[in-house]
């Protein structure tokens, strides 16, 4: 059974898709730990709410390699297989990237390279004043770059005329949870290959 950490900085909204999936038994997988760096986000308490282990991670007076070692040793110590980052608001240092690499999937508001390092509503705000007729959600690898590591799955969203940012949101992030889910899969069944900087899904 693949064993999943999520870190998530917001409500991780995304997460209820993969509890409910794995729930239904849709999914070979566990959330063995959610970890976040604020200790009031929803995303803990959603994880609390399902027996899941929910950790807070202080940042105050800490270097951010120093930060990443103590998320990692969280992740270790609950033998997480796949990283999930569902809203996190934190760029990773080198050394977590390079001990955890293609085992760290971000999920992103856009179809990448397009709208790359903006968060959440900022992107949906920039896609509609730019009067976008197509937008989506991408998943993919992380590197040491802000959403530039290899694309595992992405999937489109059309744009209607009476678009607001929350209705773009909600379609974007009901594409994002079908990605994560697919993705899941694919790992856990060993479908996946990075080559280069591609993802070849065998």
């Amino acid at each position: 059974m693949l064993r999943l950490g999520v870190l998530a900085s917001t409500r991780a909204t995304d997460m209820q898709a993969v509890i409910d999936a794995i729930n239904a038994k849709k999914l070979n997988a566990v959330i063995s730990v959610v970890i976040s760096n604020k200790a009031d986000a929803f995303a803990l308490e959603r994880a609390r709410n399902h027996n899941i282990k929910a950790v807070f991670i202080d940042t105050k007076g800490k270097e951010r390699e120093q930060f990443d070692k103590e998320v990692a040793k969280e992740l270790d110590k609950n033998k997480v297989d796949l990283i999930l980052l569902i809203g996190y608001m934190r760029i990773l240092s080198s050394w977590f990237v390079n001990k955890y690499k293609n085992k760290i999937m971000n999920i992103h508001p856009s179809l990448l390279p397009k709208y790359a390092g903006g968060m959440d509503r900022d992107v949906h705000a920039e896609v509609l004043k730019n009067k976008e007729k197509l937008t989506g959600a991408t998943l993919h690898f992380v590197d040491e770059w802000a959403d530039t590591g290899p694309i595992i799955l992405q999937k489109e969203v059309k744009i209607d005329e009476n678009e607001t940012t929350d209705s773009l949101k909600k379609k974007v992030q009901k594409a994002e949870q079908e990605i994560i889910l697919k993705a899941i899969e694919l790992y856990d069944k060993g479908k996946i290959k990075v080559e280069g900087k591609r993802v070849v899904i065998k």
